[in-house]
């Protein structure tokens, strides 16, 4: 039997940069290179396509994979049939992907562009499909799809970036009349908790309003909510299934960038600390969440359970979440029964299946 041609992709254009070559590190040290051809394949700050040369995949976070002598310059091809193209001098070397293991965060790599790449080169990627990955990125359409499944969710608003200069009057008193202090701002397409901020009163709103315009025309206010914050890994096409429930404790006034990959001052416990009964409620929701968007393959679904009354409160939904050491997706499904490189062949073969 041949062995399958996998693509890890990782690296792009997008702030959560550093955050997928971590990924990608933990996804080629885990891969069964004895089940696959891999090809590491790596996209530079500044676009440029690298497939990396090198077995020694430490080197990612650093940056040092950059400067590998046996690095060579590459694409892939939109048109069907080409697959991974290899620039050597003045050939191209045409190598046959079957499927591609997309690691890549953030704009231009889950938003449903690089998808889009993939279907019409007609090879099967893992996660969802272009338009999941679009509603998805865009946690303002998130909003209204999951609204319209009956999930409860905060309250929200949407701000445009053209009002923050002469209308930030009339932002803040609109925001102050449909919310208390704290709130919670965030752009509306990144993950990782890119430019979020939690603003305590006006001056704090004005400036979480403004960082988070540095990444996104469109912004997002939420009502704060007091809860535990819960995830829940689904896996699977026409019949996801979702692990067991993870509780992250930010040890920090909420889980920011930082809290999730620069600082260890937060915690995970899997399984979460709720009853069996909300936990049973809260998989039932991420499943539904899940569907409900068109979702394939894989996403990571978060929600909220507020100390005092056990309600459930969803929170957003990320298509391609970290696969980090210390990510929370391949632990829970871990902590389910599926270890990583079972894990990573299992969702190999729902990108495979979803293409049939």
């Amino acid at each position: 039997m041949k062995k399958l041609s996998v693509c890890v992709l990782f690296g792009g254009m997008s702030p959560e940069h550093e955050v997928s070559l971590r990924s990608a590190e933990s996804v080629l040290n885990n891969i069964d290179h004895e089940k696959y051809n891999v090809f590491p394949v790596g996209i530079a700050k500044d676009g440029d396509w690298i497939i990396y040369g090198g077995d020694d995949y430490s080197e990612l976070p650093s940056g040092a994979w950059l400067h590998n002598p046996k690095n060579c310059r590459g694409t892939i091809s939109p048109v069907r049939g080409q697959g991974l193209l290899r620039f050597e001098g003045d050939c191209v070397v045409r190598e046959r992907i079957d499927v591609v293991f997309l690691v890549l965060h953030g704009e231009n790599g889950e938003d449903g562009a690089m998808q889009g790449l993939l279907q019409l080169a007609g090879i099967p990627y893992v996660g969802p499909h272009i338009s999941a990955s679009a509603v998805s990125m865009d946690k303002t359409l998130t909003k209204l799809v999951v609204d319209h499944a009956g999930v409860p969710q905060a309250v929200w608003h949407l701000v445009r970036r053209g009002e923050l200069g002469s209308h930030m009057d009339h932002v803040i008193a609109a925001l102050e009349e449909k919310f208390t202090y704290p709130m919670f701002v965030k752009p509306a397409g990144t993950g990782s908790s890119v430019g979020v901020s939690k603003a305590a009163d006006r001056t704090a709103l004005e400036k979480a309003l403004h960082a988070a315009a540095e990444f996104d025309d469109k912004i997002l206010v939420e009502e704060f909510i007091h809860g535990r914050e819960i995830e829940v890994a689904v896996m699977g096409n026409d019949n996801p299934v979702a692990s067991v429930c993870g509780e992250i404790d930010s040890g920090a006034e909420f889980y920011d960038y930082d809290a999730k990959y620069v600082t260890d001052t937060s915690t995970a416990y899997i399984p979460a600390r709720i009853s069996e009964e909300v936990e049973e409620q809260v998989r039932e929701l991420a499943v539904k969440v899940y569907s409900a968007i068109g979702c394939q393959g894989m996403s990571r679904v978060d929600f909220f359970v507020t100390y005092e009354d056990n309600r459930i409160v969803f929170n957003e939904i990320n298509t391609l979440p970290g696969f980090t050491s210390i990510s929370m997706y391949p632990k829970l499904f871990a902590a389910s029964g599926i270890p990583y490189s079972q894990l990573i062949d299992e969702l190999l073969e729902l990108a495979q299946e979803a293409c049939k």
